[in-house]
């Protein structure tokens, strides 16, 4: 086996019960690196420093991790061009500040029968939004109302 010592340089290759006892003169462990190198490669370590490095890295990589945030905004077939301008910069700034946005029309009682006002107004939306997000899904109807999501460019 090819060893490594704690401080990285390397000893050579060396039987694996010579390697093992001089790791245990050093009361430290012997750490397989690699099995798949010829020969394998071991690394003498203090393993329970390695495993509390190996958990600290883990922390500080999920810390940094940021979970994706979905803002919903909700539209109606009659909304009003003043009501859907609000709703066209609600969705601009978080599109800015990186969130997802899902953009729903919802249907009442007999709007159901025009569900293609509802699918124009969501195509209006997308045209006007486009420099911002690009769409990610197809446009999707729930059991009362048609959406899509927004992903931030």
């Amino acid at each position: 086996m090819r060893i490594i010592t704690a401080e990285g340089s390397q000893l050579g290759v060396l039987p694996i019960d010579k390697a093992i006892s001089m790791a245990k003169d050093q009361k430290m462990d012997l750490l397989l690196v690699s099995d798949q190198a010829d020969p394998p490669v071991c690394k003498i370590v203090d393993f329970g420093q390695f495993r509390y490095q190996q958990q600290k890295k883990e922390r500080i990589a999920k810390k940094n991790t940021k979970a994706q945030v979905i803002k919903e905004l909700k539209l109606t077939p009659k909304i009003s061009d003043h009501d859907y301008q609000v709703r066209l910069k609600g969705g601009i700034k978080f599109l800015q500040k990186g969130y997802l946005i899902k953009i729903s029309v919802f249907f009442k009682g007999r709007e159901m029968a025009h569900m293609d006002i509802g699918r124009d107004l969501l195509d209006r939306y997308k045209e006007d939004i486009k420099t911002y997000g690009d769409v990610t899904t197809p446009l999707t109807q729930g059991h009362r109302a048609l959406y899509f999501i927004i992903n931030p460019k």
